[in-house]
């Protein structure tokens, strides 16, 4: 007969060691705070993208190298939407719901972004967003850290109009809300300046676009008016390969038909023969080639993690080095990764950028940025020809469009507001149009 004794006995030893093997893992998951990384490492926009990812690996281990955070290990939780835009909130959704991320640093592309808006917003979790985009929105779960149009795309123009004599413009940009949206500002403050509508010239294409010789040389004939021409550029992703191509192709240099893009840059460049390109611009808040001692620091550890003295950095990169340390910052701040604690600690807190000086979390959730306009050389890289004397802080709503221009965003109590109208004196709640 067996020992009933003996045997409930070794019952209970068996569930006491599966409890405490429950147990720490349970304590093992909850000695670290999860981050999650959430951009495409597959598709049209990986090229730009897997950067951004080891980014973000970088800048994890670095803090952890340093003791953490609130005594514990940050984890870094990776998935790739595949540059699906519906899959962006899928995904989002699996990092704040069964990962259980403190805060997602992630997206590229508005439409991205717009995809996992409504999730941040259901799941009161927070969004870091490091690229220029369109503006005219202001969520309060989502922080801003690339450029809005009046740091990027309004002084490009300007420049343009200014520095170089542009009077004939080309719009030319991918099919999506990004480059309508900022096109739309664009043709606004180009009327309002005199430009005349048959001097504008606007073209999109879709992602992924490959054949631009028929595009390239209607540019070539837009340009033979006698007017100087210029291309605005808010063509992203790999369709830039192709596109700068077939400009060296047709024998377009900057000195015919300047390009000034704003999707496009050293990660971008490094993928092809820019000797036909030298000349071509790009506007952006921070490059390469900025000599201060915290760029050299921040691209000599990106060299060395990465493992590649030829691996460039590039302004989005910047815009997560600014945006981690902010929320590193504002949650040492409270001793808390709640969510809805940090979300009031970010404003006003203020870390090194890389062009030398300090970045702040506007009320409005974007950043102060200097503008820089660069020319791109043979090397790929950018030579500085214009900078903003100052930072200058984002503004969410555009004051170029009419729908836009009397609207406010301010997430401090008790305005608490996204679009507040200053005219009618209400808020309208969180936009996503």
């Amino acid at each position: 007969m067996k020992d009933k004794s003996g045997n409930r006995t070794h019952k209970l030893h068996s569930l006491a060691a599966a409890l405490t093997l429950s147990l720490c893992g349970v304590a093992s998951a909850n000695d670290t705070i999860k981050v999650g990384v959430l951009h495409s490492l597959s598709g049209t926009m990986a090229i730009s993208e897997t950067t951004l990812k080891d980014t973000m690996l970088m800048l994890i281990d670095k803090q952890n190298e340093e003791g953490g955070l609130l005594g514990k290990q940050l984890e870094a939780v990776v998935v790739d939407p595949a540059s699906d835009w519906p899959l962006f909130a899928e995904k989002a959704r699996e990092l704040i719901e069964q990962s259980k991320v403190e805060a997602v640093f992630g997206a590229w592309t508005s439409v991205s972004r717009k995809s996992v808006l409504p999730v941040f917003e259901e799941l009161n979790s927070i969004l870091f967003y490091p690229v220029q985009y369109e503006g005219e929105e202001s969520s309060k779960n989502v922080f801003y850290t690339g450029a809005a149009p009046n740091q990027q795309a309004i002084p490009a123009v300007e420049y343009l109009m200014d520095e170089v004599g542009v009077e004939r413009w080309v719009l030319a940009g991918t099919d999506y809300v990004y480059p309508r949206t900022t096109n739309k500002i664009l043709e606004s403050y180009l009327l309002d300046k005199g430009v005349a509508a048959e001097d504008i010239m606007i073209n999109y294409t879709p992602f992924g676009h490959s054949d631009w010789q028929s595009i390239v040389s209607d540019i070539r004939k837009f340009g033979d008016a006698g007017k100087k021409t210029a291309v605005v550029s808010t063509i992203n992703g790999d369709a830039n390969v192709p596109f700068y191509k077939e400009l060296g192709n047709q024998g377009v240099s900057a000195e015919d038909i300047p390009v000034v893009a704003f999707s496009v840059g050293e990660e971008e460049l490094s993928g092809i023969d820019t000797k036909p390109l030298v000349g071509h611009l790009a506007a952006w808040n921070y490059f390469m080639s900025v000599d201060e001692e915290v760029n050299d620091d921040f691209i000599d550890s990106w060299q060395a993690y990465i493992g590649s003295e030829d691996r460039v950095t590039n302004d989005p990169m910047e815009a997560h080095y600014i945006g981690f340390n902010m929320w590193v910052k504002a949650v040492e701040k409270v001793g808390s990764t709640d969510p809805a604690l940090v979300q009031d600690a970010l404003i006003g807190i203020s870390v090194p950028n890389l062009t030398g000086g300090y970045s702040a979390m506007m009320p409005n959730h974007h950043i102060t940025k200097p503008v820089l306009i660069g020319e791109i050389q043979d090397d790929g890289q950018f030579d500085v020809v214009s900078q903003t004397p100052g930072l200058v802080a984002g503004d969410a709503w555009s004051d170029f469009l009419p729908g836009s221009k009397d609207l406010i965003s301010d997430w401090r109590a008790p305005l608490s507001c996204g679009n507040y109208n200053v005219t009618t004196s209400t808020c309208s709640g969180q936009n996503f149009e």
